[in-house]
């Protein structure tokens, strides 16, 4: 007799399909921390003049978000798996509403800092549910396209946010100065509950997952160890404490995978199941992740001190540079799915990388040439390069990364993609910014960009050779 199809939990019903208004709620709530990771990178001299605040102490309003955000992604992706990942994402909806209203409204620099902590924290508690969502309520052709709008939201926010930066620290609306940046986020945030509350669908895991306290303990303890001194490290010298916690970080990594690889087995509920980086589509996703988010980050921080201290741009000229990187990217992302699916994602990877590759080299060339006198024009085509490669690499990490989490572990995956993506951005200012940094005293800040930029191409060469790994698996099958 054939077998019977398994009957589904009548305690997880099936969710209802995802509407286009429930889709576009969902993305205007992933669209918020991705604005807010880059949004302060415009707003550092007023933010500096304001609160009278030293550079490691403005280097601590981007670690301290980066960090608490990076760390409870994966924590977000499991509560929405067990209590639901509409009510999660409505929590974490009004929680950044409440913790930008405070970094707006915040007296002074270390005040701000805890404010970005816990704004982090609200992030990580709604951005999960989001891919969660997607992945849970769509299917086929449908969840391809959807994750294709989130790339175009992802690439599109993240430029937003240093556009938008520059504005309304421009505008100086009734005297707000940098506090407009978080205060903006306040509007925004009621319309997301309104709409989430009415045209999100609920969905979770069917087979709910107990607590992991000692994987959540050791995941956090492990990325602050990694994040915190690369950040803060340059900044204070690399005192005893930062070269101390990098030690600790990779033993800190191997405990928190052996715990989790121990709770599996032993038919636990790991926070991330060690099953999940076994899939190889998961495992390449999160490899072509690395040079991605690693020279995208780094490149925007980069771009932004060019810009503002290089060529003496003000906060509103700066961000309207980037506007051609934006449109561009968005573009593309919108396009990705229907390309993908022609050429395959390894093959979209390759080009990619050579586009946006070029458009690198096109923008060395161009500070080479006209530095000091460089303008807008100048900088139009790298960027346009830059963005078309970006667009189309952001919806395909998602979909390479997705595509072989189940539905049960929606919540998991996305928590996956998400810190790993966010580890990145974090890691790109740290590592590849610090470089950039340290350059310009001996090279000057035109040569720094320009060696900032190859390293960046170098990276790109090992995106392509994933994406020939991952095309190469998908001619075998």
């Amino acid at each position: 007799h054939p077998a019977r199809p398994a009957r589904p939990n009548p305690r997880a019903p099936l969710p209802a399909a995802l509407t286009p208004l429930g889709l576009f709620t969902v993305l205007l709530g992933a669209a918020l921390p991705m604005v807010d990771f880059f949004i302060v990178n415009v707003a550092f001299p007023s933010i500096q003049r304001d609160l009278d605040a030293s550079p490691a102490l403005l280097e601590m309003v981007v670690a301290s978000y980066a960090v608490a955000y990076a760390a409870l992604l994966v924590l977000g992706g499991r509560l929405g798996d067990t209590y639901g990942r509409r009510r999660l994402f409505l929590w974490g909806v009004a929680g950044f509403g409440v913790t930008s209203l405070a970094c707006g409204l915040a007296p002074d620099a270390w005040t701000l800092i805890l404010a970005r902590l816990a704004q982090g924290a609200a992030s990580a508690m709604m951005l999960p549910q989001v891919l969660a969502t997607i992945h849970a309520t769509t299917e086929g052709a449908r969840r391809h396209r959807a994750i294709g709008l989130y790339g175009s939201v992802g690439g599109i926010s993240m430029v937003l946010g240093q556009v938008l930066g520059g504005m309304l620290v421009a505008a100086d609306i009734a005297g707000s100065g940098w506090r407009a940046i978080f205060l903006v986020n306040v509007p925004v945030v009621l319309l997301g509950l309104l709409l989430g509350a009415r045209s999100v669908p609920d969905s979770r895991s069917d087979r709910p997952a107990r607590g992991d306290l000692a994987g959540t303990v050791l995941l956090t303890a492990a990325l602050a160890a990694l994040l915190l001194p690369l950040t803060e490290g340059r900044a204070a010298g690399w005192p005893l404490w930062a070269v101390a916690l990098l030690v600790a970080a990779p033993f800190l990594g191997w405990a928190f995978f052996a715990t989790e690889a121990r709770s599996e087995r032993s038919g636990g509920s790991p926070l991330l199941p060690p099953s999940l980086l076994r899939e190889p589509g998961v495992r390449r996703g999160v490899l072509a992740g690395l040079p991605m988010f690693l020279g995208f980050s780094a490149f925007m921080f980069e771009i932004a001190l060019v810009l503002q201290q290089g060529l003496r741009f003000g906060p509103m000229q700066a961000g309207l540079v980037l506007v051609p990187l934006g449109l561009a990217q968005f573009t593309a992302s919108f396009l990705a799915s229907r390309v993908t699916e022609r050429f395959g994602p390894g093959r979209v990877l390759v080009l990619s990388a050579a586009v946006q590759g070029t458009g690198l080299a096109l923008l060395a060339l161009a500070a080479l040439a006209w530095w000091p006198g460089l303008s807008w024009t100048g900088f139009a085509p790298g960027l346009v390069l830059c963005g078309i490669g970006q667009g189309f690499q952001l919806s395909t990490y998602f979909r390479l990364v997705l595509s072989s989490v189940p539905a049960s572990h929606a919540g998991a995956g996305s928590g996956l993609a998400g810190t790993t993506q966010q580890s990145c951005l974090a890691l790109g200012v740290a590592t590849l910014g610090s470089l950039f940094l340290a350059l310009i005293p001996s090279v000057g800040i035109r040569d720094a960009l320009v060696i900032a930029l190859g390293v960046q191409t170098a990276g790109l060469v090992g995106l392509a050779a994933v994406g020939l790994r991952v095309q190469g698996a998908r001619d075998t099958r």
